[in-house]
């Protein structure tokens, strides 16, 4: 665990982090006490790294609050993100299984509060609640998914057409012709295999062609959705 600036705190703390993750929800009020017990709660600052690719991998880390990205480093030191985490997610999974070395580098996008549960502790919570790890499998089977989906998209197609379908993505999500981008610009492009170069050039001539229109440095507009499905 790495993080300057970061700083305990007690398990009162750890409540709603407990409470929140998918893998502990569902279990009943004293079984949640009992998981709470072994968590530690630690703050940390925007920027600082939980942990790095190289480290070994022996915790589990959930977002109570704040946003953390999970990126790995290309040969040529290129960052490329391969997910963000909210409140409610978590990362660090494999050491539920055995001790591994991280691939993956793990850095806070704003002020967030982590709660750290130890591979021991987790084992033993494992064995007394198997239902913790069917909920496990299943966010492996949807990050898997994602993985997969994500990895053909680079191949197959075009940077342009990268953009549209994401903008389109997030539009189903929302439900609304207006949508706020979950992450800056520059993570938007590295999540995407571009550069924040060619992003916003892609993003000017969606604008200009009459596809999108961009308020700010999140907010776009999609104006005419059947145009962005045929780029």
């Amino acid at each position: 665990m790495a993080g300057k600036c970061c700083s305990l705190h007690g398990h009162g703390s750890n409540k709603g982090c407990v409470s929140s993750v998918p893998i502990f929800n569902h279990l009943e009020p004293e079984q949640l006490q009992d998981v709470m017990q072994v968590v530690q709660s630690v703050s940390y600052k925007r920027g600082e790294i939980l942990f790095h690719a190289g480290d070994e991998s022996d915790s589990l880390y959930i977002v109570n609050s704040g946003q953390v990205k999970i990126y790995r480093l290309s040969d040529l030191g290129r960052e490329q993100l391969v997910r963000l985490l909210y409140p409610g997610d978590f990362t660090g999974e494999l050491a539920l299984f055995k001790a591994t070395v991280l691939e993956n580098f793990a850095e806070t996008v704003e002020d967030s509060q982590i709660c750290i549960i130890k591979r021991d502790d987790l084992q033993r919570l494992l064995v007394k609640y198997p239902t913790i790890s069917l909920k496990v499998l299943n966010e492996f089977a949807n990050r898997l998914a994602t993985s997969e989906k994500q990895s053909a998209s680079f191949v197959s197609e075009k940077v342009e057409t990268r953009i549209a379908l994401y903008l389109i993505e997030q539009l189903d999500k929302v439900g609304s012709n207006v949508i706020e981008l979950p992450m800056s610009k520059k993570d938007l492009a590295s999540f995407l295999g571009t550069t924040p170069e060619t992003l916003s050039r892609r993003l000017t001539e969606f604008e200009t062609n009459g596809m999108i229109e961009q308020n700010g440095q999140r907010q776009i507009k999609i104006i005419d959705e059947a145009l962005l499905l045929e780029v």
